[in-house]
């Protein structure tokens, strides 16, 4: 591509770099293709020179550059549950058209971006929840065109590199150890937020005293449920305290305790059969993210939750710190 300040006289057909106002009114906007009309009235402006974008015989407009890296990314909307938003301005916009986490395989996104400098693809962070209709990410060509091996090479890199992964299961059962008098209400509220937010509903409270055999006996006794959540009246504080026995007594296997994210080291996952159990730290008592959100909003949306990839989650894992916290990161010093 060719750009620079070139006299009206060569301007015919090239793209306006600049938008230019107009003597008597009216605009000509940056991006437009100048015809005779337009050069005109540059001369009635008192323009001599435009400062203009000529593509070269192999280059691809922005537009049709955008367009078609957006659909490399996304060949079937669809399945992916995703929608391209009109192009413009060398601009796809690409927005999710279900509830649930963006997918983002970070490595093509990273692969498409090292190719040229006039290729961009910005996203939201990997598993971020979204609503239908937010957006997922935008394919910018910054320039007025890009050579069509560079697009090629962008396009191949980018095969199916977004997606959306909607919330599949619809209910969980909420089982709570709590002290005498205490009606577990702030838990339970707590967890019903987090959980309508990805469509998912709570079942009615299930209140035992923290003791091994009557949270072992409910949690059972949820055997038939879609996700078994845990919420004990003490802070689990070992893979064998009283919630992750309570599991393994069920029938059941935890395989990990403990997870690289503040708030919310106290979690522990596991299995009842089929049904995937999450024993929550007792940060989920607060609005403020935690790593239970993350656990429960990859289950919820069927994205595998293996003690791997807990362990991968420490890398942007040191969260806001909730007020509300019983014993805060930093103690206070004299």
């Amino acid at each position: 591509m060719k750009f620079g300040t070139v006299p009206l006289g060569a301007a015919s057909g090239a793209i306006l770099a600049h938008s230019v106002t107009l003597a008597g009114g009216g605009r000509l906007r940056k991006g437009g293709v100048l015809g005779p009309d337009d050069l005109a009235a540059l001369a009635a402006t008192g323009l001599a020179e435009v400062t203009v974008a000529r593509l070269d015989a192999d280059d691809v407009h922005e537009d049709a550059a955008a367009l078609a890296l957006a659909r490399a990314l996304v060949p079937d909307e669809a399945a992916a549950g995703l929608r391209l938003r009109p192009v413009g301005t060398g601009r796809v916009n690409i927005h999710a058209e279900c509830l649930g986490l963006a997918e983002v395989l970070a490595e093509r996104i990273d692969a498409v971006n090292a190719v040229d400098p006039m290729i961009s693809v910005a996203t939201v962070p990997r598993w971020q929840r979204l609503g239908a209709g937010e957006m997922v990410a935008t394919v910018k060509i910054i320039a007025y065109g890009v050579s069509q091996h560079a697009l090629d090479e962008a396009c191949e890199a980018a095969r199916g590199g977004l997606r959306m992964r909607p919330a599949r299961l619809r209910h969980a059962t909420l089982i709570q150890s709590v002290p005498d008098g205490d009606a577990g209400e702030k838990g339970y509220g707590a967890l019903q937020k987090r959980l309508l937010a990805l469509g998912v509903t709570l079942g009615p409270k299930v209140l035992v005293p923290h003791r091994l055999d009557a949270l072992t006996q409910a949690v059972r006794a949820a055997q038939g449920a879609e996700l078994i959540l845990i919420l004990t009246a003490s802070a689990t504080s070992d893979p064998h305290d009283i919630a992750p026995e309570a599991v393994r007594l069920a029938g059941g296997q935890v395989a990990r305790f403990g997870m690289p994210v503040d708030p919310g080291n106290l979690l522990f996952i596991g299995q009842l059969g089929a049904v995937p159990v999450i024993g929550l730290p007792g940060c989920v008592k607060s609005p403020a993210l935690n790593g239970a959100d993350w656990v429960m909003e990859r289950i919820i949306c069927g994205v595998p939750v293996a003690s791997l990839d807990i362990a991968a989650m420490g890398v942007g894992g040191l969260l806001k710190e909730s007020p509300a916290r019983g014993r805060p990161r930093e103690a206070k010093h004299d």
